[in-house]
């Protein structure tokens, strides 16, 4: 990729010409697009060296197309400037802003089934490598909302060492025990498809209920079932109805095609696309469900409400590391009774 970028630009400069710039940018762009497809580990393998060579290489010869034009046409020059800035700001937003930049999002829910205002926490997709300062600020947020019910829907550590990864149990179990993670109704975790067997080990000790199978537990007013991670994939998934106001928590959102009779259905798994574009919405969301239901609340019809997490970290291992216009999400469910104003 640099040989064919010198290359490009230096043929590109002896034709001072703005036609020969498109071409060596478009060769460049065509070639990190063909390297990526052939070189990277899968698809996110491929998504990660397609950004180094189009946020790298593509944005250096846009900006030498835009230094060596300045004299022999200020049009086109301008041009290129204004492309190489989209792109380093396309890139420093998805890298270096966003992936960090939590959206709290409160959502407001009535049912006859409850006599108390009811306030539930939910986080997913925590995804990460690193127990640092943006995760400990996650759970601290948490706590200072004072919420009666916090569900955890999966995927909390994202490391194929398995020495790194026992140490990222022990160092998550340690913030969660420090910070104090628990809620008079309970805090509740599932299994996320990227947890190894050993996802548990994070909540040793800790007053987070582990479910690793799928099982109902009665909560106060409500009726909790947590879904084991295969259930939650599957789109012929079957819940029973509750007399209780019932919440359905799995990881991947595809169980809500199935036959769930729920009041609330919660999930995470999509990380709303993680890339989104705008007039055309996630990418990619690695679900069955509709492109709208991916993120969000989404309103399902016969009482049943869903609410898609666009989690709280982002995809690791090969995958590039970067949100782009779809920020991390904490979110509250203001669960009320029909009869408040």
């Amino acid at each position: 990729m640099a040989a064919l970028a010198c290359a490009a630009a230096w043929a590109a400069r002896r034709e001072r010409r703005p036609r020969a710039w498109w071409l060596a940018a478009a060769a460049v762009g065509g070639l990190a697009l063909v390297l990526a497809a052939g070189l990277g580990d899968r698809a996110f393998g491929s998504l990660r060296l397609l950004a180094y060579g189009w946020f790298g290489y593509l944005a250096a010869v846009l900006a030498a197309a835009a230094v060596s034009l300045v004299r022999s046409s200020r049009r086109a020059a301008v041009g290129f400037a204004a492309l190489f800035a989209l792109v380093e700001v396309v890139a420093f937003d998805a890298f270096l802003i966003e992936p960090h930049w939590l959206d709290v999002r409160h959502v407001r829910l009535t049912s006859s089934k409850i006599h108390q205002p009811l306030t539930i926490a939910i986080l997913a997709d925590l995804q990460t490598d690193e127990i640092g300062p943006y995760e400990r600020s996650v759970f601290e947020r948490v706590m200072a909302a004072r919420p009666d019910l916090i569900l955890l829907a999966g995927d909390y550590v994202q490391e194929f060492d398995n020495d790194l990864r026992r140490r990222l149990h022990r160092e998550l179990r340690a913030a969660l025990q420090e910070i104090g993670l628990s809620a008079p109704l309970g805090a509740y975790a599932v299994r996320g498809n990227v947890d190894s067997d050993g996802w548990r080990k994070s909540f040793v000790d800790t007053d987070v209920t582990t479910a690793n199978t799928t099982r109902s537990y009665d909560v106060g007013e409500l009726r909790l079932t947590a879904l084991a991670v295969e259930d939650s994939f599957s789109r012929q998934c079957s819940v029973e109805p509750s007399d209780r106001f019932q919440i359905v928590l799995g990881h991947c959102p595809n169980f809500a095609l199935g036959h769930v009779e729920a009041d609330l259905l919660v999930a995470g798994h999509t990380h709303g696309g993680q890339v989104r574009m705008p007039g055309i919405g996630p990418l990619v969301t690695l679900s069955r469900v509709p492109r709208g239901w991916a993120a969000g609340v989404t309103e399902l019809g016969q009482g049943k409400t869903l609410i898609v997490s666009r989690g709280l970290g982002m995809e690791r291992g090969p995958a590039p590391r970067l949100r782009f216009l779809c920020r991390p999400e904490l979110v509250f469910v203001e669960l009320v009774p029909e009869s408040s104003p």
